[in-house]
């Protein structure tokens, strides 16, 4: 048996971008000994790629904003797929947070009154988003990280966990993972345990996910017992670069468009005016005047169909490209230089004219991007209560990204942001509550941590097996053109045979080398992860025969009314078999799938879509 290290806390906090920092600063707040376990270095999650803006109803540019109207866009974004009562904490809380951030040192840019200033965002009625240029992310993970150090939350960074760890009793109690930098294994026992380990999207070509998002806390959660909702809800931010191949994916801030950039196919026509949906106008209004108004100001041009919610404009642009008016690498136009004087956008968008101009040689105050759909966020996720994010799973809790609920089929630009401050602040109190009362040691299986530990090291002693690249790649083009941003039945059936293909070579990988930084390894180790949600999302596609938000079903084009009132629930039962080797996961084909009705919205909450603005 090899060696391993221990460590003993309170709270742990897997993951440390904006969700999980907030969630450890609200433990330790309350007098409890937390650390934060991350993946990569501290500083550097993917918060920090999130540029455009928090979205919170401060009311700074229009005083008519508020939780209520921030309430209805962001359920109505989520095509009432959402969690109610999430959807309502977070428009209620949102501002409180952001102000908070504000006190610890944030700096947002600011109205001429010397207000935190808000842009125009996608599905959002007013200008909502609080921002720093395009670099809110970045502000945000700036102030929870000075706020954690000062606070004497203890950080173990470039961690690799493998498997959260449950005492006799079915707790979760702790976790096992090994040091990136020296491959040496590490326990961590805790009361408690959160899970804000973000996204899913490296099982995608094309992403702008950085490479940690491989599902990593969707898919411990459920090995330990807990339920994954929705995971067919993929959001296809509309905006990726295109060009060149080497950076696809790579994000092109919303911010863009909220500042007045426009979408042009080849022939240089702003064709989001011809995708404008009345149907969608109805269904969001208050009413039959206002739905009228909301298309005319659309189609008249006083609100720019460019900021439509972003599976529409994603969808729109899928289309054009298909049509054969896309540019000339697959993709179309965003312009911003014809909208704004070059010095404007070099102050509003530092980072997107730097981005453009280092990486594709593209001077963004002087011509078009080319931009094309890649997979950003997965709304689907980790079931948690939205009183304390906490999970099925007794002893875990989830925020950010990894859960799911908050977003409905369709996350609204913003929101993300402001959703891991409102929900990581619940996930920290829900833990430490956890924690505090919850007496006696912590014991942990030692056989099952001996089991992690050779499943994990068993690859470096087989000859000629399979190449963790080979598979990683494989998968990337299976799930990009089966389960992408529109999808079809028979294509849905494809991709789970070639998943269930590459499982059974995933528990055949073969590595050479020693264990300290070895990237083969560190793939090998994600890959288990990657097909657990790669299998719970093509899963779910092939369950919700519709078309609603992120998800999008050829075969079924249209939303059914029936299927908008559940969730898709995933777990696995008790006493499921081991997979045989896919290091040492619980096995990915005993996952279950159910519908279960969505929780009823209480009526003061109903008449806020019944009665007219």
């Amino acid at each position: 048996m090899i060696e391993y290290e221990t460590h003993d806390y309170d709270v742990i906090v897997v993951g440390a971008g904006g969700a999980g920092i907030r969630a450890a600063i609200e433990a330790r707040s309350r007098g409890l000994k937390t650390a934060l376990v991350c993946k990569s270095l501290f500083g550097k999650a993917h918060t920090v790629m999130a540029e455009g803006g928090v979205a919170a109803a401060l009311g700074n540019v229009y005083p008519e904003d508020n939780w209520k109207v921030h309430f209805r866009d962001t359920m109505r974004g989520g095509k009432m797929l959402n969690n109610w009562r999430m959807a309502q904490l977070h428009a209620q809380e949102a501002p409180d947070r952001v102000r908070e951030l504000e006190e610890w040192g944030a700096l947002f840019d600011r109205t001429k009154d010397g207000l935190m200033l808000q842009r125009d965002f996608g599905g959002h009625r007013y200008a909502r988003l609080a921002h720093v240029g395009d670099r809110t992310g970045l502000e945000i993970i700036r102030t929870l990280q000075q706020k954690a150090v000062a606070n004497g939350i203890e950080v173990f960074m470039e961690i690799k966990a493998l498997r959260l760890l449950r005492d006799s009793d079915g707790v979760v109690s702790g976790l096992v993972g090994y040091w990136r930098p020296t491959g040496e294994f590490v326990v961590f026992k805790a009361k408690a345990v959160v899970m804000a380990t973000g996204g899913v999207g490296k099982s995608w070509l094309y992403t702008s996910n950085s490479w940690e998002s491989t599902g990593d806390g969707q898919a411990m959660a459920l090995w330990a017992g807990a339920d994954l909702i929705d995971m067919e809800c993929v959001q296809f931010h509309p905006t990726g670069m295109v060009w060149p191949l080497s950076v696809r994916g790579i994000l092109v801030t919303e911010g863009v468009r909220g500042d007045g950039g426009v979408l042009r196919n080849a022939e240089g026509r702003r064709f989001m005016f011809d995708y404008i949906p009345p149907m969608f106008a109805a269904e969001t209004a208050d009413s039959e005047e206002e739905a009228d108004k909301w298309y005319s100001d659309h189609t008249a041009g006083r609100r720019p169909p460019e900021l439509l919610p972003r599976d529409e404009v994603a969808r729109s642009i899928n289309s054009e490209v298909k049509a054969g008016r896309g540019s000339p690498h697959g993709g179309v136009l965003l312009d911003i230089a014809s909208r704004l004087p070059a010095a404007d956008i070099r102050r509003r968008l530092p980072s997107m004219y730097h981005q453009f101009r280092e990486l594709a040689g593209v001077d963004i105050t002087a011509e078009a991007m080319e931009v094309g759909p890649t997979c950003h966020y997965i709304m689907g996720g980790v079931r948690v209560d939205a009183e304390s994010a906490a999970t099925t799973a007794p002893g875990l809790f989830a925020a950010g990204e990894v859960a799911g609920g908050m977003h409905g089929s369709n996350r609204l630009g913003g929101n993300s942001l402001s959703d891991l401050l409102v929900f990581g602040h619940r996930a920290g109190i829900g833990a430490a509550d956890f924690a505090s009362g919850r007496s006696g040691d912590v014991s942990l299986d030692q056989k099952e941590i001996a089991e992690v530990i050779d499943d994990a090291t068993a690859p470096f002693g087989r000859e000629n097996g399979e190449n963790p690249y080979e598979l990683h790649r494989e998968l990337q083009e299976s799930m990009q053109s089966l389960v992408g941003i529109i999808r079809t039945g028979s294509e849905l059936d494809e991709a789970l045979e070639s998943l269930e293909r590459l499982e059974e070579r995933a528990g055949a990988v073969s590595l050479s080398g020693g264990r300290p930084y070895n990237p083969g390894w560190n793939l090998t180790t994600d890959l288990p992860s990657m097909l657990t949600v790669s299998r719970c999302t093509a899963q779910g596609a092939i369950n919700r025969k519709e078309s609603r938000g992120g998800h999008t079903r050829d075969d079924y084009p249209k939303p059914d009314p029936e299927m908008g009132k559940v969730n898709f629930v995933q777990r696995i039962p008790q006493g499921a078999p081991r997979s045989g080797g896919v290091c040492g996961t619980p096995a990915i084909r005993s996952i279950t799938i159910g519908s279960e009705p969505i929780l009823a919205m209480p009526d003061e909450l109903q008449q806020l879509f019944e009665e007219a603005t």
